[in-house]
Order: C-alpha cells, then structure tokens, then sequence
C-alpha cells in the first residue's frame, strides 16, 4: 500500500507540475486565437458614430474606421480676465460641467464635488477642468472672482470660464450632449444637466458622471486614471537620442 500511495504522489506531482507549466502557454495561444492577447481595459466613446469603410492596421489585424462625435473647440474668458481655449492642448483630458452662480442646488454640489477630485490631480498638467457657466451676462469674471474665493482652483488646472466664443446652450446642448436651456423663470432661471463629462484629447466624450447618482464621483477619480493610462499607451511620450 505504502508503494502505491508513493507512486501516485509522484504522479499527482508530475501533473500538477506539468499544468503550471503548460497552462501560460495555452492561455496565451487562446487569448491570440480569440483576439484578445493585446487588449486593455479601455472606456466608452459616446455620441454618434460614423463607419466611412476605410481600414487601419493595428496589432497586425486590419482594423475597420470608426468616426467618432467630437466636442467643437470653443474659446472662454476665464475668472482672472484671461481667455481660455477649450482643447488647446491636444494631449490633454478634459472634465466639463455646466453651472451658474446664482444656482444653490445642483451647481453647489458639483463645485464642491469636483473640487475634491481636481486636487487630486493637482500634480498633473495634463488633466484639466472646466467650470462653464450658462449665464453669461450675470456671470461675470469680476463675479466668479468672487464666487470662487473660498477655492484655489489656480494650481489644479482648473478654470471657471464665461462669455462663449458661440452659442453656450447650442454648444452644451449639441457639443456635451447635456441638458441646458433658460427657462424664463426668476426662481429657476436655468435648467442644466446634473453630470461631469469626461473628454479625451481626441476631444471624445468617455464617460457621463451624474451627481445625482451614488458613487459617480468615486467613478469619474478612476476613470480619470483608466483615461490617463490609455493616453499615455496610446501617445507615449518621445524620448529624445543625442
């Protein structure tokens, strides 16, 4: 008995071993088989998308072209009288909201949400935030100014911006794909939508964040990390030879 149970311990060893040695190797043959050996988590592309039928190769497989819905450039004043250009850097990611000053419920709660989110990214330049105000004639530089004087927003990148190169609610509306439009009322002068919007630097919307839904705050925090690691996959940085 004892000779038997020896012999099929060695076995059981010999298969055990056999698979930790077998098992990487077959994964990595299905993986490629199944197209999926050289796949990252990625997020989202929202809006409309357009297939022209033209191809690009990648990862050595042609794959089919896809047009994407781009946010339009557009161009601010920022709270310190300086003007803005949405996107001028092409590298950048974008976090958007719509607000207005004389707001005290939904806009309240996106700048305080977003002002713990933007600190944590202080220390990277290539992350970016837009507060974009809809009312445009009461909301003045002088008045952000004084808006915001309770936040440092100046060492987080993050800008509080009025008086639109186009059309706020046509660009909100089209561009960010959010609610806004002016009611008429003196209670409730504006209607804008309750979300972040996060925005590639191929100027793509990738992810919708509503702060009226738990947890969406922690969400847009790790996305922003999932985006910025697939910037930088995608656009490694150059390293310069002598």
């Amino acid at each position: 008995m004892s000779k038997n149970t020896g012999k099929n311990k060695g076995i059981q060893t010999i298969m055990i071993l056999a698979i930790i040695l077998l098992l990487p190797g077959f994964l990595y043959v299905v993986l490629n088989k199944s197209g999926m050996a050289n796949s990252y988590a990625t997020l989202p592309i929202f809006g409309d998308k357009e297939v022209p039928g033209t191809t690009h190769r990648k990862w050595g497989r042609d794959i089919m072209d896809t047009l994407y819905h781009e946010v339009p450039k557009i161009s601010f004043m920022n709270y310190d009288g300086k003007q803005i250009s949405l996107f001028e850097n092409d590298s950048a990611i974008s976090i958007v909201h719509l607000f207005y000053s004389r707001d005290k419920s939904f806009s309240t709660t996106l700048i305080n949400s977003l002002n713990r989110v933007s600190g944590d990214f202080r220390n990277n330049r290539r992350i970016k935030f837009y507060s974009i105000t809809v009312d445009t004639l009461y909301d003045t530089p002088e008045v952000l100014k004084n808006y915001i004087k309770n936040i440092d927003p100046s060492d987080k990148s993050w800008y509080f911006v009025t008086h639109p190169s186009s059309d706020i609610f046509k660009f909100a509306q089209t561009g960010l794909l959010q609610d806004a439009l002016a009611t008429g009322d003196p209670n409730k002068p504006f209607v804008i939508g309750s979300s972040y919007i996060l925005i590639d630097s191929k100027r793509r919307i990738r992810g919708f964040y509503d702060i009226t839904m738990k947890k969406e705050v922690e969400r847009l925090n790790d996305e922003i990390k999932l985006l910025a690691v697939e910037e930088i996959r995608n656009n490694p940085p150059k390293i310069e030879t002598k």
